[in-house]
């Protein structure tokens, strides 16, 4: 039987705390920057928590059956 593999994609982008919950960091805050006030994109720096209606999902990208 095959080994099972995690979702590399979403590897690089979720990661867990030390209590269990998934981090994540802010889209948008890549390009196209011009447009956007400083407000806006200071606020888009750092991470926030997934939020709780997406959990399942990114869980079974990461997680190992």
């Amino acid at each position: 039987m095959p080994k099972v593999k995690t979702n590399s994609g979403a590897k690089k982008r979720f990661t867990f705390t030390g209590t269990g919950k998934i981090k994540r960091g802010h889209a948008f805050h890549s390009h196209i920057l011009t447009k956007k006030t400083k407000k806006q994109k200071r606020r888009l720096t750092g991470s926030s928590l997934v939020d709780t209606a997406n959990i399942n999902s990114v869980k079974l990208l990461l997680v190992k059956k």
